[in-house]
């Protein structure tokens, strides 16, 4: 029986570096532990040096692991994108789409665009990846993206549709219990819901110029699902895009603040442009995004 080639071991190799377990990796490729154990091994072999060292702590990859992986992560994403060009042909709708776009983005927004779409181009596949680490398009992680900050890589189709405004929001139950502040220096005397981040801090906050750091917040955390989850249950104030608020029966708080200006953006690579379904899927997250943005500004 014939062995694994080079590209079954370094996708093998792939999958420990992203799961970090054997036994996570495995289930990722479909292999069994054993197998996928076998695969590291045959390629220390023929690499002539360890990728992984075995600690109380699990496996740590060696600087050579570490040197491939970015590799192995343009290798995983061009692959990706080879199976969806390949999952239909590019005069018709038929085959996968794959989105990227923040957490937030990619649960309270897209969901009602995606399905429209589906119901339109029933054979299309959508995949979603929801992350609000910027995905590079031009090694063609996603199709796709959706942003909250303009393009910097060359060869993308960009379309700015807008700004959206944030406010501050509050539950209704919260405002019953504690009421709600009318100013910044009110506002610091109750619970503030911000990111868990150290790195992060906001020096310019509705137009004021302060250093806005975790310490201010009494909830933190640095997923914005999170953070919506901790407004909706009342405990405190928060940060939100008003059509997402509204949805949530959330009430604006000192409304006369917007906190934020964020732009908006639908991204592709320009060489998708003459891939019909990939092209339908801009313009329709293109004007259902336009159209968000206007909500935001009711």
């Amino acid at each position: 029986m014939p062995g694994p080639n080079d590209w079954d071991l370094f996708q093998s190799l792939h999958a420990v570096l992203e799961a970090g377990t054997l036994s996570a990796a495995a289930r990722l490729r479909g292999l069994t532990q054993p197998t996928l154990g076998r695969h590291i091994e045959t390629l220390e072999h023929r690499l002539g040096s360890p990728l992984f060292l075995r600690s109380p702590r699990g496996l740590q990859p060696t600087d050579l692991a570490l040197e491939l992986k970015p590799h192995l992560h343009d290798m995983a994403a061009a692959a990706s994108a080879a199976v969806r060009d390949a999952s239909g042909a590019a005069d018709s709708h038929v085959g996968a789409i794959r989105i990227t776009a923040s957490e937030i983005v990619g649960t309270e927004v897209l969901p009602p665009m995606l399905t429209r779409f589906r119901e339109a181009h029933p054979g299309t596949v959508i995949e979603l990846m929801m992350s609000n680490v910027l995905d590079d398009l031009s090694r063609r992680e996603a199709d796709i993206a959706v942003r909250m900050a303009p393009p910097t890589q060359s060869a993308l189709v960009a379309k700015k549709v807008g700004e959206v405004d944030l406010g501050f929001y509050a539950a209704p139950d919260y405002i019953a219990r504690h009421g709600a502040p009318t100013s910044f220096e009110e506002l610091a005397h109750h619970p503030v819901i911000g990111f868990d981040s150290a790195a992060r801090s906001v020096r310019d906050l509705g137009g004021r110029s302060v250093v806005i750091s975790r310490e201010t917040f009494a909830f933190r955390s640095d997923s914005d699902l999170a953070q919506l989850a901790a407004m909706s249950a009342g405990f405190g104030i928060g940060v939100s895009q008003p059509p997402i608020a509204r949805r949530r029966g959330l009430i604006r708080v000192m409304p006369d603040v917007t906190v934020f200006h964020l732009g908006m953006w639908i991204v592709m690579h320009e060489n998708l442009r003459g891939s019909r379904r990939m092209r339908a899927m801009f313009d329709h997250l293109v004007e259902g995004v336009t159209a968000f943005v206007k909500d935001s500004h009711a």
